[in-house]
């Protein structure tokens, strides 16, 4: 049942009387249950990325995650840019994949796309859940392998590093010529947030 005073907001509330009304504490408590953690992708470089201008491109990333939309910043003049920015998402639902698009930067003109890959983040999410008390350093808790369902480039890691899960990924880019994109994803557990 949708509560009037979330809706714009997408919050689902489950039972209740849709009338009566919430206090901004009530709707902000609702809403941190409804968020599992936040996801950060760690957006490290492109590789062999196309060429949109005359002998390059002006390359930059946008995620996207049910409403949520991030960007990095423009690298003028490479095909093989580092970025090395994080974008931090909040995840409600684990089985929801974001998606990695490349675009180049124009001045004059509607940016041009540069591809895209979907990235599956419940292997991850399953990886999180698993006890990972006394693992030592750099144990490999799953690897996943390139597909024809996934856009991995290569095989990914997931990996327990100095306490925390991390996953390193090479995407490689679909709708396009070349191009691939290298990310990790970490996760970050919210107080207050439904425990994994």
């Amino acid at each position: 049942m949708w509560n009037g005073n979330a809706k714009g907001r997408g919050i689902k509330e489950m039972g209740g009387d849709k009338d009566s009304p919430k206090t901004p504490g009530e709707q902000s408590k609702s809403h941190m249950e409804d968020i599992l953690g936040l996801l950060r992708i760690h957006i490290k470089r492109g590789v062999n990325l196309a060429v949109r201008d005359v002998s390059t491109s002006d390359p930059y990333v946008v995620v996207k995650m049910g409403k949520q939309k991030l960007k990095t910043r423009v690298i003028k003049k490479d095909v093989n840019p580092e970025w090395n920015e994080d974008l931090t998402l909040s995840v409600s639902n684990p089985l929801c994949p974001f998606v990695l698009t490349v675009y180049d930067h124009d001045t004059f003109t509607k940016d041009d796309k540069m591809g895209d890959a979907e990235c599956d983040i419940s292997p991850f999410i399953e990886a999180l859940k698993m006890n990972t008390e006394g693992l030592p350093n750099g144990t490999i808790i799953r690897r996943i392998h390139p597909s024809r369902k996934n856009c991995l480039a290569d095989d990914s890691c997931i990996v327990f590093n100095d306490g925390k899960v991390v996953q390193d990924i090479v995407l490689r880019l679909r709708n396009v010529e070349c191009g691939e994109v290298e990310i990790q994803m970490e996760w970050i557990d919210l107080p207050g947030s439904k425990i994994l």
